[in-house]
């Protein structure tokens, strides 16, 4: 049975502010085995996929007047690739790419450009604004694996791709 720490992020929002760092610094202080109940005056479809990259299911249901229950209940971890052997030890990024500040597709193409430029089993890094979801297909097509997520604030995504044999 999972307990939820409750946050509601209306009033937040009412008043004409950015509920995200709120949302992820409630994230970073939950305890293990802890889940997020957040309560939003729309759909927060963007979350899925935050929190999804951070270990967390999600289940949501409207609850009147346009207004929004989501149960945030973690899984085992964060996002990586099928090929990702579960404890597999990474070796240290020997490529780092800041592709923040970048607008879509543009971290993208960086990214699959640098991975072409490196060795089988090399690492690189990438920091990005956003979770890379239409990257991913790209990567794992091209045999390489990956990890990644958002650092604790919630404005920064870590990925890392492990160059594969690119079958």
């Amino acid at each position: 049975m999972t307990d939820y720490v409750e946050l509601d992020v209306r009033p937040i929002l009412t008043a004409g502010g950015e509920p995200f760092g709120c949302i992820m610094e409630t994230v970073a202080s939950l305890k293990p085995g802890e889940g997020l109940r957040l309560l939003a005056p729309f759909r927060p479809v963007p979350l899925f996929g935050a929190l999804g990259s951070k270990g967390f299911t999600h289940q949501d249901r409207e609850i009147g007047g346009g207004d929004w229950e989501v149960l945030f209940t973690p899984t085992a971890g964060p996002a990586a690739s099928p090929a990702e052997a579960v404890g597999d030890r990474w070796p240290t990024p020997l490529m780092h790419l800041d592709n923040r500040g970048l607008m879509p597709p543009e971290p993208m193409v960086k990214v699959l450009g640098a991975v072409e430029a490196m060795q089988v089993g090399e690492v690189m890094e990438a920091l990005l604004d956003r979770e890379p979801t239409f990257l991913f297909p790209q990567l794992t097509q091209r045999g390489h694996e990956w990890q990644g997520g958002f650092d604790p604030d919630g404005t920064v995504y870590r990925l890392q791709v492990r160059i594969g044999t690119g079958s």
